[in-house]
């Protein structure tokens, strides 16, 4: 990695923090639980997936439309974190694996 990629996505996170802040509270709240639980469960692709600014997206256009973030997404926002990772494999499951399924 060059320092001008380094660089780049510095400038890209700063955007997409910028539009983060952007979206009004209760969506912004959802979203920051979100991307820590994402954070935590650990998705292999995240860093090379367009997933957060997808997240921010939606939340944008539900917001613009007059929605409810829960709504939009229901009451239970584990579940819908859940279900936009579902078919990823995540960094819990390579370690159990990589260790043959033992806790």
């Amino acid at each position: 990695m060059s320092i001008h990629d380094i660089i780049e996505g510095k400038r890209q996170w700063r955007a997409h923090v910028a539009r983060v802040k952007a979206l009004p509270p209760d969506y912004r709240i959802v979203y920051q639980e979100i991307q820590k639980y994402l954070f935590k469960v650990g998705p292999v692709d995240l860093a090379e997936s367009n997933l957060l600014a997808g997240i921010v997206d939606f939340f944008a256009e539900g917001a613009a439309s007059g929605q409810s973030v829960t709504q939009l997404i229901g009451t239970d926002v584990a579940a819908f974190a859940d279900g936009l990772i579902k078919d990823s494999p995540t960094y819990a499951e390579r370690y159990q694996s990589s260790r043959g399924g033992r806790p």
